[in-house]
């Protein structure tokens, strides 16, 4: 297939990309800033201007940059407002028939993921009517997203909702907590710094598995919306004892009770998702894989 694939020099986008041209389309890819030789144009400039119909379109260009970025620029993360308009209006000016949005966990309310029992969030958990308040400007504009891809399936776009959950892997930014911690093991911190309470608690799916559901819900035409998840409840202590057990050592852990934390528990009900794929590494293995790398 033909296929349009932006964010490609993210994480997520450089996974894919890899994915998609080993099992042989033509990939057509590009970012938020043009590279020369690489990333010719501005994505936002291309769904602006460009014509070109895709058999495909997988869209994974945003402003993200941890929690960090969420919470101390949120001006500068609400750009993914215009850039996810722009492209649902360049999906229908080109007629392209499928495409992929990534929206993501932070669309839930943030409302069902505070301290207390775990709320293992289901799709349904998001009322397009009476949504709740998602987390931060991030999350504002992913469920803004997911309410403009309606408008795009209304056109004849078969649209597929994505809610990835804590994606992580060997090759991810230090601005995101799992490879923070794996830094920190392969230095052998001591003492090891969480920041907050560390009893909150996150859903992790290795970056392999994330690309596997994705192409899998792809290929069954699943429209979604779709979580991408484990279910499995880890807490950041847990996963900081999971890493330096790995790495072979016992350090004290000093919580950084001042630093940003997010919401309390963020965990999915992954059952829609186990109809179509079934994640392959467990968090252990993909500790090893990390901290081997």
């Amino acid at each position: 297939m033909r296929v349009l694939l932006t964010g490609a020099s993210g994480f997520v986008g450089r996974h894919l990309h890899a994915a998609l041209e080993a099992r042989g389309d033509d990939v057509t890819a590009m970012d938020l800033v043009p590279t020369p030789g690489v990333y010719e144009c501005d994505v936002l400039d291309f769904f602006r201007e460009d014509d070109t119909c895709y058999d495909l379109a997988i869209h994974c260009a945003a402003i993200v940059g941890g929690r960090a970025s969420i919470d101390g620029s949120p001006l500068g993360v609400a750009t993914n407002l215009a850039l996810d308009a722009w492209y649902m209006r360049w999906l229908v000016r080109t007629g392209t028939p499928r495409a992929v949005y990534f929206s993501s966990s932070a669309a839930y309310p943030v409302a069902l993921q505070q301290p207390g029992e775990i709320c293992r969030l289901v799709e349904t958990d998001i009322d397009y009517e009476q949504p709740g308040r998602p987390d931060a400007t991030y999350g504002l504009a992913k469920l803004t997203g997911e309410q403009l891809c309606q408008y795009a399936a209304a056109e004849g776009v078969q649209m597929t909702v994505l809610r990835p959950f804590s994606g992580y892997g060997e090759d991810q930014a230090l601005d995101y907590p799992f490879p923070a911690f794996i830094a920190r093991a392969k230095r052998r911190d001591d003492p090891f710094e969480i920041w907050g309470s560390g009893d909150s608690t996150r859903d992790w799916i290795h970056i392999d598995d994330l690309v596997g559901a994705t192409l899998e819900a792809v290929e069954w035409g699943i429209t979604g919306p779709i979580n991408l998840g484990t279910g499995r409840a880890t807490s950041f202590n847990e996963l900081a004892h999971l890493v330096t057990q790995a790495a072979g050592y016992t350090p004290q852990f000093k919580h950084l009770t001042a630093a940003p934390q997010g919401v309390h528990h963020r965990v999915c009900d992954p059952t829609r998702m186990l109809d179509v794929y079934r994640p392959r590494i467990t968090l252990e293995e993909g500790i090893e894989r990390a901290l081997n790398a």
